[in-house]
């Protein structure tokens, strides 16, 4: 399956909300020493936000979205130009205060990644409204995705919430966020969720440290009434529960640079596929070779489209009968 799938047409509109965008500060550094001044060797400024790095990803693999999200202040210009090329579609909604700076620290010597993200601007009501509203309009018929965190003042009920007008508006939801906002999620039955294993353990209190424990967990998750659990294992690869079955798949050994926005190019990758028609087997396939390209690039640079190609070859994906 191509991954330049620019000749592939779908009429299924993608639209992406971010309430709580960043500019992703990427500082490459030697070591962290307790007290004492840490000069990096590299620093990239990348657009950030899960919402946002979801469209950017769908861009790379030749799919139109549109892209919904809340800027302020002076950093939230620097975001706007840092993201107009990278995406098809942005529409913003411009608030009080300072969009947010997220900052990722690269310890050369030990290859740990430390991340720091920061509380965004509070979001009134009005606003909130204004820009869903505006998001909603463009779901009609579509997919409709909801990502990461919110801004002060949000409700944590407000990917559940979405996710039911989403289905009012004949649109399919994906949601991928974790905790409180998870859970509210959860009973209003979107179409695909994609938490880690970690977001998984955290969600039904225990540790789930085989695969089977994992995917009885997304089964579980599954029949409660979302049509597709995905969840994703970092290095182990990925597990896809569907109503077909649950299928499973392991990451190729890459380099991996920076793991930022690897999570989001997953979820591109099923929702590319699932807005294509392809099988759970090839979404599963396309979501894990883009969320393992992003992590061959530093800062939130995402995979290309050759990345994709070459890593879908080497993904054998089984079906684990659970």
């Amino acid at each position: 399956m191509a991954a330049h799938a620019h000749s592939s047409v779908t009429h299924c509109p993608l639209v992406t909300l971010t309430l709580n965008p960043a500019v992703d500060a990427t500082y490459s550094i030697d070591r962290l020493v307790r007290d004492q001044k840490a000069h990096a060797q590299a620093v990239r400024y990348d657009p950030g936000g899960n919402g946002i790095n979801v469209g950017r990803a769908l861009k790379i693999l030749g799919a139109t979205a549109h892209n919904f999200c809340v800027t302020a202040g002076e950093v939230g210009q620097l975001f706007q130009r840092l993201v107009t090329p990278q995406l098809d579609h942005f529409h913003a909604e411009h608030i009080a205060g300072e969009t947010r700076i997220n900052v990722t620290l690269l310890e050369q010597e030990t290859a740990a990644q430390y991340e720091v993200s920061a509380v965004g601007p509070a979001l009134s009501a009005a606003h909130l409204e204004k820009i869903t509203e505006r998001f909603l309009a463009q779901c009609k018929h579509g997919i409709g995705i909801v990502t990461g965190s919110v801004s002060p003042g949000v409700s944590e009920t407000i990917y559940g919430e979405l996710t039911s007008r989403i289905r009012e508006h004949g649109g399919r939801a994906v949601v991928d966020t974790y905790g409180a906002l998870l859970r509210h999620t959860i009973p209003a039955a979107p179409f695909l969720i994609k938490p880690n294993r970690y977001e998984l353990e955290q969600y039904c209190g225990r540790e789930l440290p085989a695969l089977t424990a994992v995917a009885a967990e997304a089964r579980a998750l599954q029949r409660s009434g979302i049509d597709y659990v995905a969840v994703s294992l970092g290095k182990d690869g990925a597990l896809l529960c569907g109503p077909e079955n649950t299928y499973c798949a392991t990451a190729p050994a890459v380099k991996i640079s920076s793991t930022v926005g690897a999570g989001d190019s997953m979820v591109a990758g099923l929702v590319f596929a699932f807005a294509h028609e392809r099988t759970p087997e090839q979404a599963l396939r396309l979501g894990i070779a883009c969320g393992t390209g992003t992590s061959q690039h530093p800062g939130t640079a995402l995979f290309t489209a050759d990345d994709v190609a070459a890593l879908q070859r080497d993904i054998a994906v089984r079906a684990l009968d659970i």
